[in-house]
């Protein structure tokens, strides 16, 4: 929602739409009228009244708001010094779009700053730094920070996990005192809150004994934990009440809200909101957004299992998911089951995917897992938004992991990074031979495998390769394998390590993503802006984030910021990787190109949180989808 500054001579003017209110002059000085909620065809109607009140005549100015008002349904809108909108007489948390008149006379102007703030109240089961496993740990420890420097007031939820111990990273976290009782799964369970106000934002810990084993957020070292469904719940039913029982500041955020609900593990929010809160008036302004990390994680139990979530037996069409014949385990199988997922799906107002290439790639049969043919249906609401990076972690210029720090205006750092992390890996320090890297998990949606097969291939031509990862455990023993067999040029690490990550990161000339789908993909965002190249399968967002080169564009000075193929093949994986090293060997000029257009690319956070904002308009226009 963007702010407009509208600047007029002092002139009279009618304060509202209602009757009972008595023109009046206005002074110097800034005034401020809200005008309802943000509508883009609506701003160059306020426009043509700026332009015209520079032409001599008074214009009403508010008066036309009002009118314009009056045609959107929002004739109660009221001018007022503070900026506070009055709706029937009494103050509420305005979600409008607002409209400044500075009566000083000066030059109308577009504000970005956005003046009026939106409760907004992420579910998540993770938020770095106190909790990640991924993508979703990032997304949820750097947006709402972003969101929340925009002016919103924003809390995250998202479970106290202890990790069997007291663990230190909750230490500044307060328990508040609140407690709350649960009924779901036979009983009723306590549930209590902690609290840490951190770079402008609520971050909420909901604590309970299921989150304190050992282990990471899902599962240990014996798979995923049984109980996920039941832990998840709870944080579910714990988000819903927070915004209305926890004091957090002078006051609770109320039910006039907006949940962002991230994956299956915060899927039950929309139904809950829909079943539990608006049949008694709860929540019935608020909006759900259902933002999609990774499809292929759906939260499916037995269809037995409904029982336990709590909700009336009327929702149970919401979550039903039947298998296909071929994917029951037995001829006597029904293939019935619950799909919280595909709950959210159906009930939220909105749904987002972290990049656009990955909101169409959900739709079809290859990518939807499933529930392509629901997702289509709601295309209409479905939008993608490609993840940020935090440039206060990820910037060479202060990076506290890296050797020596280099810029976009400076690359001789980059040079003596990459000869420091040979010396480290025990290669041979050559400028002249092209580094690759990976770094990832190692299975199979990585396209390890693809490496693996390759990699003979790869090393016949004068390169060296390292990866960093970890995960299945015959690609690990490749990985040694294949360093014992050539010592000279390859280097696997396995495990994982956020030094050696951002080492290899700003060390290494290529980056190596063979994924066989990358919703929206980081460590490619994190190369482009270490000035080293990323060569990636052209799926989801990696096909959205780079741009393959092409040296005869823009008059021979050449575009783009790395190299896609598609098809998934070694073939067409090695054609892409050759390019790159023939024009690190051969075009110099081209290859600094390349490094300088991706380093310069905006992926920052801050870009992002504008795209959701627009789509927490869209969301705000329409009443909720469920009702």
């Amino acid at each position: 929602m963007a702010s407009l500054c509208l600047s007029l001579s002092p002139a009279s003017v009618r304060c509202s739409a209602s009757s009972d209110l008595a023109p009046r002059q206005l002074r110097p000085g800034r005034h401020v009228v809200s005008v309802g909620r943000s509508h883009v065809s609506r701003i160059p109607r306020l426009l043509c009244v700026a332009e015209r009140s520079k032409e001599g005549a008074p214009a009403p100015a508010v008066a036309e708001a009002a009118e314009i008002g009056e045609a959107h349904d929002l004739d109660d809108a009221v001018l007022d010094k503070e900026g506070v909108e009055k709706l029937n007489g009494k103050p509420q948390r305005s979600e409008s779009t607002t409209i400044v008149i500075d009566a000083e006379g000066s030059d109308m102007q577009e504000q970005a700053k956005n003046l009026v703030t939106r409760n907004i109240i992420f579910v998540t089961a993770e938020a770095a730094p106190y909790s990640k496993t991924g993508g979703l740990g990032d997304v949820c420890g750097s947006l709402p920070i972003a969101l929340a420097a925009r002016g919103h007031r924003v809390m995250v939820v998202s479970p106290r996990y202890l990790n069997g111990v007291s663990d230190k990273i909750f230490s500044e976290a307060i328990d508040i005192g609140r407690r709350i009782k649960v009924s779901c799964f036979g009983g009723e369970h306590e549930v209590a809150f902690f609290h840490e106000n951190r770079e402008g934002v609520d971050w909420v810990f909901v604590d309970h004994p299921s989150y304190h084993r050992p282990g990471n957020p899902y599962g240990d070292n014996c798979g995923a934990f049984g109980d996920n469904q039941f832990r998840f719940t709870i944080l579910c039913y714990a988000a819903c009440e927070a915004p209305l029982v926890l004091q957090l500041g002078d006051h609770t955020y109320g039910d006039h809200c907006l949940f962002l609900v991230n994956d299956w593990h915060a899927g039950l929010v929309p139904l809950l909101l829909g079943a539990k809160y608006r049949p008694h008036g709860v929540y019935r302004d608020a909006r759900s957004i259902l933002v999609i990390h990774n499809l292929s994680h759906q939260g499916v139990e037995p269809a037995t299992t409904y029982q336990n979530l709590g909700l009336p037996h009327e929702w149970y069409g919401a979550l039903e998911w039947v298998f296909p014949n071929w994917a029951r385990a037995h001829a006597l199988d029904k293939g019935e089951a619950v799909n919280i997922l595909k709950g959210a799906i159906v009930t939220a107002d909105r749904i987002v995917t972290v990049s656009q290439g990955y909101a169409w790639e959900v739709t079809t049969v290859e990518g939807g897992h499933g529930l392509n043919e629901l997702l289509s249906s709601r295309k209409s609401v479905l939008n993608g938004i490609t993840n940020g990076i935090d440039t206060g972690d990820w910037n060479p210029a202060t990076d506290k992991y890296i050797p020596f720090n280099y810029s976009v205006d400076d690359l001789s750092g980059k040079a003596q990074c990459k000869a420091e992390l040979q010396k480290e890996l025990g290669l041979s320090v050559r400028p002249e031979c092209p580094l690759i890297g990976f770094i990832g998990r190692l299975d199979y949606q990585k396209g390890t495998d693809l490496i693996m097969l390759a990699l003979p291939e790869i090393l016949q031509d004068d390169v060296q390769f390292v990866m960093l990862g970890s995960g299945d455990p015959d690609t690990e023993e490749w990985m040694r394998l294949a360093e014992s067999t050539y010592k000279d040029r390859f280097r696997g690490w396995v495990g994982f390590n956020v030094a050696v990550s951002h080492r290899i990161t700003a060390g290494c000339d290529i980056l190596l993503m063979p994924s066989r789908f990358e919703p929206c993909g980081l460590n490619q965002l994190y190369a482009m802006q270490y000035g080293t190249i990323p060569v990636v399968h052209g799926t989801g967002g990696l096909r959205d984030t780079v741009e393959t080169f092409n040296p005869f564009a823009n008059e021979g000075r050449g575009q783009g910021t790395g190299w896609t193929f598609s098809p998934l093949t070694k073939d067409s994986m090695l054609w892409a990787l050759r390019m790159a090293v023939k024009t690190f060997k051969e075009h110099k000029a081209s290859w600094e190109g390349l490094m300088r257009r991706g380093m310069k690319r905006d992926f920052t956070w801050d870009t992002a949180a504008s795209l959701y904002e627009q789509i927490f308009d869209w969301a705000s226009i329409d009443p909720p989808y469920v009702r």
